[in-house]
């Protein structure tokens, strides 16, 4: 007897609506991580508590994987997904962390990692990718929006946390090109590989960094962490890459449209930051970049 059309049976979710909540995860949820990364550095090591977050996020993921019976991947499957954790989260997020440890602002950092859909074409190129006149034009403006960026007083007054945010972007990047072409975990084996793998190498950077704990965390410090784990990692990353797998890549890092209006609102209201005319400036240019980039990668999904 078929079942199927039972009117028991349980109704089916919409296909738009997996994709509503990873875009809501990654506009919103990474957008606020700027300023909890910056709040939790006032009690932890960078480096420590970057290594923390993914070690801790991915050991749960594992776990949980591990207890429904998933399989582990294959040797290749594990390196390649390494890889791609050591880009994403050890020089792309862990980069964020110790760019606002030296003085960037949560703003400002998210601002600069914005510049990610502009590296994810210029990447695109080395695999044959080809851009068009639009695209070109976002290219040339976001490069002009972070020339604007350097000039302002956050990044000129930390050369070095520019150096590292903008490797860090361009890492992100990279990476996120890359894992395409590349034989990747399946499902959120993907993640918890990527995140045990980025999190070992920074607890490792931290320990050889000659990092050190000078006193117990406080429950902020607790809340930081944990904030960064659950949202930040298991539930924004996993969405990031839910979606590389399933729209094209400058639609995944479309992101940046919105996360530097998050950070900068959440950051004047709880931290006190403010941003110069420069940085403004450079939002706005930044921003409508993303936006060219973006419009013909929407026009043709």
């Amino acid at each position: 007897m078929d079942t199927s059309a039972s009117p028991c049976s349980a109704p089916r979710l919409p296909t738009w609506l997996p994709l509503l909540g990873a875009f809501f995860a990654l506009y919103v949820i990474w957008g606020s991580t700027y300023l909890v990364i910056r709040l939790g550095i006032a009690h932890w090591p960078p480096l420590l508590m970057a290594g923390l977050r993914f070690t801790v996020a991915g050991l749960l993921i594992l776990g949980w994987l591990r207890w429904r019976g998933t399989s582990w991947p294959s040797l290749r499957e594990t390196l390649a997904a390494g890889v791609i954790g050591i880009l994403l989260l050890g020089v792309g997020n862990g980069g964020v962390t110790l760019a606002e440890h030296w003085g960037v602002t949560s703003g400002v950092a998210a601002l600069a990692i914005a510049t990610v859909p502009l590296f994810t074409l210029l990447f695109g190129l080395l695999w044959g990718q080809r851009n068009t006149l639009l695209e070109w034009a976002g290219i040339a403006l976001g490069l002009m929006g972070i020339a604007l960026l350097n000039l302002g007083d956050t990044m000129s007054a930390t050369p070095l946390g520019a150096a590292v945010i903008l490797l860090a972007a361009a890492a992100w990047a990279f990476g996120s090109i890359w894992s395409r072409y590349l034989p990747m975990p399946r499902g959120a084996m993907a993640s918890a590989v990527e995140m045990l793998v980025a999190g070992v190498a920074l607890l490792l950077a931290s320990r050889f960094s000659g990092e050190q704990l000078q006193q117990w965390p406080t429950l902020g410090g607790w809340l930081a962490l944990g904030y960064l784990v659950v949202f930040g990692s298991l539930i924004a990353f996993s969405a990031y890459l839910y979606l590389l797998g399933r729209v094209r890549p400058a639609a995944a890092t479309s992101y940046a449209y919105v996360n530097p209006v998050v950070a900068v609102l959440l950051g004047t209201l709880f931290a006190g930051e403010r941003i110069g005319p420069a940085e403004m400036l450079a939002m706005l240019v930044i921003v409508g970049a993303v936006v060219l980039i973006g419009v013909p990668q929407w026009r043709h999904r």
